[in-house]
């Protein structure tokens, strides 16, 4: 592979004419010198490329098919020296019947040959016309650098049962399809959407090319497609109507495809069924020129995978992460027949929005508002911003406001257990946490009601979170959010209920802290959570490669050095990395016996989802790779 874990792919669309073989070989050749030099390591172009798809009734020409011929080995010399594997698309004569071919070339020799399977002969298409298909299941694979691919040719993909998905369910990680798909309106989107969904359903990376400049518009016009998916995403797709010859490449996860297959059951479930691996040739086509080394990952990496960049893919998810929340707190409290909620509103992120999500559902039940006991706590710790901010929020929704200072019973406790409190310790900040989740739930007690927790799946995935203390409560409605997802969140609240935003505003701008340690002198919040654990950027980063996508500590640093080369070097990312995976395996223990709380994205930590694992469990071998 050219990168750990990584191999670079391409779909490849040279410029065609009709029935000149030579011309299109050299067409072909130069491509793939100009991939090769690129590091692409496999690469497929249209079907019959070395033709043209829209030769006609010249395939019944013994002229053009002994030139295809002799152009095929012509690509296949001069390419010989390349670090490249090409499929191109030829016809062939195959045992007495002309087959739409794909072919397999590497380090100089044609390695194999796949016989298009399902042959068109409908609306726009006469391919039974000249061309026959094999009526033996072809089983063969091939492998280059330890990857699997599999070989199928456009209408293949369309046929109800694919001839890639006994490719896939063989062991194909990789499918590549050689296409002549021509254009009408609305088709390429049609095209895109089944690509994505192929290499949904098969777990794998799928490549496809398909015709473009050149081929004949006597009836047909073909736009030029390179798409290339990888485990339902397209990472990329070809601006349409290029003149000149294009390719578009990536590099391919292997590692996250092998993981994806290892998780879901259904497609193990589906290989069972299948033909045993004892009917399937395994090709090895591997180049004996070796990869060219990459200094850089061509493939898409989001530094913030649960906030879409894009407004209104993010205003969707808005939409929906409230519409989960409400609806989860509805049906909790209609389980439980309360018409009362009790929430600590510190005046940050997390109590900010439980408090928005609470507001919404009792509209959506025709409750009054007053119903919401949201209780202000100040300690030690609590500033004069966080405070007012509260107040405002709270007064402006309209919620039944209570205000209970802590200070009094903490100092009590101290005394109660010969605490020092000039001792700022663990002890100092986590007696203040549980004294304010004994007042809630002492609370809720006397009012009949539910205590609404706040913490996010952020903080739960750190276990930044007192035991016992803000870890629990009656039902965690931020629990499936992450903390970088949790700002634009309170900013739809703000541009929904306008009464509210300028103080939602600060809210967004105020330091994430428990304030659980005393101001500064100039009153402002002195422990400031992202200095003392790490940017929640980062950790939110971490949280999704690990859990969501399940890489390797080593492949998560090279990815978080590239998305954050901007903002953070690489040692610094390994320094809280660290502190991810360390903190991570030791606080599971907190997941463990956390509440109920809805899931909202790919991803939930309660010991009832989608992560259930052992609070022994050792890090060493995580934090070993990172060293």
């Amino acid at each position: 592979m050219n990168r750990p874990g990584f191999v670079r792919v391409a779909s490849a669309v040279p410029r065609v004419e009709v029935a000149n073989c030579e011309a299109n070989a050299t067409h072909i050749i130069d491509l793939a010198h100009k991939m090769s030099t690129d590091g692409v390591r496999l690469a497929v172009f249209p079907e019959l490329s070395v033709t043209a798809y829209t030769c006609g009734d010249l395939f019944l020409q013994p002229t053009l098919i002994h030139s295809a011929k002799e152009q095929l080995q012509r690509i296949a010399d001069e390419t010989a020296l390349l670090p490249i594997v090409i499929v191109v698309g030829v016809p062939l004569m195959i045992n007495g019947a002309l087959r739409n071919c794909g072919v397999v070339i590497s380090s100089g020799e044609i390695k194999g040959v796949q016989s298009k399977e399902y042959l068109p002969n409908y609306s726009e298409f006469y391919e039974k016309r000249w061309f026959r298909h094999d009526a033996r299941a072809q089983h063969q694979l091939y492998v280059l650098d330890g990857v699997r691919f599999g070989v199928e040719i456009c209408e293949d993909l369309w046929a109800p049962i694919p001839v890639s998905t006994h490719q896939a369910l063989a062991g194909a990680e990789i499918i590549v399809n050689l296409s002549a798909s021509n254009d009408l309106v609305g088709k390429r989107s049609n095209v895109e959407k089944l690509v994505e969904h192929q290499s949904t359903a098969l777990r794998c990376a799928y490549l496809y090319s398909a015709s473009g400049y050149g081929e004949s518009t006597t009836d047909l016009v073909f736009d030029g497609k390179a798409i290339i998916a990888e485990l339902g995403k397209i990472t990329n797709s070809s601006a349409r109507w290029q003149t000149e010859a294009f390719y578009e490449s990536a590099d391919i996860d292997i590692e996250l495809i092998r993981s994806e297959r290892v998780v879901n059951s259904s497609f193990t479930d589906c290989r069972v069924r299948e033909d045993g691996p004892e009917l399937w040739k395994y090709i090895d086509v591997t180049p004996k020129a070796p990869a060219i080394e990459q200094t850089e990952l061509r493939r898409p990496i989001d530094a913030m995978p649960f906030v879409p960049s894009n407004p209104e893919a993010l205003e969707k998810q808005c939409i929906e992460t409230a519409n989960i929340q409400t609806h989860a707190l509805a049906k909790r409290m209609a389980t439980t027949r309360s018409k009362d909620l009790v929430i600590g509103i510190s005046g940050g992120l997390d109590s900010t929005l439980a408090l928005l999500v609470a507001c919404e559902t009792f509209d959506m039940l025709d409750i009054p508002r007053k119903g919401i006991h949201a209780v202000t706590m100040p300690g030690f710790g609590t500033t004069g911003r966080t405070k007012n901010n509260a107040l405002q929020l709270m007064e402006a929704l309209g919620v039944d406001i209570r205000e209970i200072p802590i200070g009094p019973a903490v100092e009590q406790h101290f005394a109660d257990i010969g605490h020092n409190p000039e001792k700022h310790d663990v002890t100092y900040e986590n007696s203040q946490a549980r004294m304010r989740t004994m007042i809630l739930m002492d609370l809720a007690n006397e009012l009949n009601a539910l205590v609404l927790g706040t913490g996010d799946l952020s903080e739960l995935a750190l276990g930044w979170a007192t035991y016992n203390g803000d870890h629990m409560s009656m039902y965690g409605i931020n629990a499936g959010i992450p903390k970088t997802a949790i700002r634009p969140q309170v900013a739809f609240y703000g541009k929904k209920w306008p009464n509210i935003a300028s103080t939602l505003a600060d809210i967004i701008d105020t330091p994430v802290s428990p304030e659980l340690l005393p101001a500064n002198n100039d009153g402002m919040i002195a422990q400031k959570t992202e200095d003392l654990v790490g940017p929640y950027e980062l950790h939110d980063f971490f949280i999704y490669q690990l859990l969501v996508m399940r890489r390797e500590p080593r492949i998560i640093l090279q990815l978080a050095t590239i998305a954050f080369r901007n903002r953070f070097d690489k040692e610094t990312i390994r320094h809280w990395l660290h502190t991810f995976l360390r903190r991570f395996f030791a606080q599971q223990f907190k997941r463990s016996c956390m509440p109920d709380g809805p899931k909202v994205h790919a991803l939930s930590l309660s010991p009832r989802g989608d992560w259930r694992a052992p609070s022994d469990a050792d890090s060493a071998l995580w934090l070993h790779q990172i060293k």
